[in-house]
């Protein structure tokens, strides 16, 4: 792949673990135990198997507040609203789940800490679908409680929505000298039943730390619902792309030549996926398929520049949008509760601005 290589980037490799602003010290690592991966007890399935164990005594009282919804169908918000209810026993059957849930993301987090590649984190951010509701931001305050006996550490949810976390963190994919003379990027989150695409305004008159940027206009494609093969979900992608090309310049806004990608699984450095792409729709992992390189022959050009592409693990793009908060302590990480526990330990480096 490395003609790939050379026809997407020439400012960075794909999943590079040196980037302007931050070492990456690990990403998207597996721990096992005699049970299996243990990231596997802190996502959404394991969630909603607690709130399924819960709801059984209040079956068996004919008083289930869901009636016959299955647990992996209740929403967030619909959780959030029991908490906030008149109706007792259901908000207690919520916050046991919550606290079943808090122990199990200690006892992962506490995992993932006492491992080499974390050791002396001094503060982790917690992002992906989960953290979007007062049940998680309560699971993750919980969580960081039952920490303290045994590490100094913060916990804290992700600053930006994740959706919008998922798309901010591409600006950190590359120097900061490939946005002078522009103000906009295109970037692109690739999730385990989504793929959203947007345009990222760097606004960084006002925030040269990327403090500021914002998603001025975004694209969302629930994919899970239409089943797609594998190239119908990049022809789908470029599609997208050319739209808010399309949509930027009528805005007038001036769209740097380049695409940040934040997809799921070890990222090699030529842009194809070693592993961790298994929920995506067809074989991301199969040899001779490569998505920067897909994107780079349907879209040459953005404007009069060719095209630039970088794509990274989905879980560091999350926790690159932070960057600019976590300038107060040196080593810090990130898990991501969603379809699985994505997760990522960074040290930042002394040379901040990337220039």
């Amino acid at each position: 792949m490395a003609d790939g290589t050379i026809a997407t980037t020439g400012i960075a490799a794909h999943g590079a673990l040196r980037l302007p602003t931050v070492e990456i010290d690990s990403y998207d690592i597996e721990l096992k135990d005699n049970h299996g991966f243990i990231g596997d007890r802190a996502n959404k399935e394991a969630f909603c198997d607690i709130l399924e164990r819960w709801r059984r005594p209040m079956r068996k009282s004919g008083h289930d507040p869901f009636g016959k919804e299955p647990s992996e169908n209740v929403s967030k918000k619909a959780l959030d609203a029991i908490l906030t209810g008149d109706d007792t026993e259901a908000s207690a059957v919520v916050q046991s789940a919550i606290e079943a849930f808090s122990q199990q993301l200690a006892h992962v987090t506490r995992r993932f800490l006492k491992s080499k590649a974390w050791d002396k984190t001094e503060r982790i951010v917690v992002g992906g679908g989960f953290r979007e509701s007062r049940l998680g931001e309560l699971s993750i305050a919980r969580a960081e409680i039952l920490l303290r006996d045994d590490f100094k550490v913060e916990m804290c949810p992700i600053r930006h929505r994740p959706d919008d976390a998922g798309l901010l963190g591409a600006l950190h994919l590359a120097p900061s000298w490939i946005f002078q003379g522009f103000d906009s990027i295109l970037a692109v989150d690739i999730g385990g039943t989504n793929i959203r695409c947007g345009v990222v305004e760097t606004r960084s008159e006002k925030s040269p730390d990327l403090s500021k940027a914002r998603v001025r206009k975004f694209e969302l494609w629930r994919y899970a619902d239409d089943a797609p093969t594998r190239k119908g979900a990049v022809k789908r992608l470029v599609k997208l792309l050319r739209h808010l090309i399309s949509a930027a310049e009528k805005k007038k806004l001036k769209l740097a030549p380049f695409v940040g990608i934040a997809c799921p699984g070890l990222i090699e450095s030529d842009g194809s996926i070693e592993r961790g792409a298994q929920n995506l729709p067809g074989n991301w992992e199969a040899n001779g398929f490569n998505l920067p390189t897909s994107l780079v022959e349907a879209i040459p050009r953005i404007g009069k520049h060719h095209t630039t592409v970088v794509m990274h693990n989905d879980g560091v793009v999350q926790g690159l949008s932070e960057i600019p908060w976590m300038q107060d302590v040196k080593r810090w990480g990130i898990l991501t509760i969603g379809t699985g526990l994505g997760n990522a330990r960074f040290t930042n480096r002394s040379g901040k601005n990337g220039n």
